[in-house]
């Protein structure tokens, strides 16, 4: 099994993917090259970079492929914002959505500081 199939925060940061992918299959047909693509692109990399950063041998390629992650976490939650803001979602969907992302950040911190791949 690959070592990121290990981790709690890549499994998370999956089943967000997951709801992202569910979630925009509801938006307008006019987003579909826009909000929709950008947010699961951004949800995306979140997984993405959490993968890359198995793989790399020092200590500070795996810190920046965990900044990365958490660079494109922070994006995603605009787009939760966003996407209350034009009604496409609830706001308590927004909330809902927003609360795992920053889950998902606090475990992308934790294993920042930790640097344990392996676990």
């Amino acid at each position: 099994m690959e070592k990121f199939r290990k981790l709690k925060v890549w499994f998370k940061a999956h089943l967000l993917v997951l709801e992202v992918y569910k979630l925009t299959v509801e938006f307008p047909r006019s987003e579909l090259f826009g909000l929709v693509s950008q947010m699961r692109r951004a949800a995306i990399s979140v997984v993405a970079n959490i993968v890359e950063g198995c793989k790399r041998k020092s200590i500070k390629d795996r810190q920046h492929f965990l900044v990365m992650s958490e660079t494109s976490l922070e994006e995603l939650k605009y787009y939760f914002f966003l996407s209350r803001e034009l009604s496409y979602i609830t706001v308590e969907k927004e909330t809902e959505m927003c609360e795992n992302a920053r889950e998902i950040g606090r475990m992308l911190t934790g294993l920042s500081r930790s640097l344990d791949f392996t676990t």
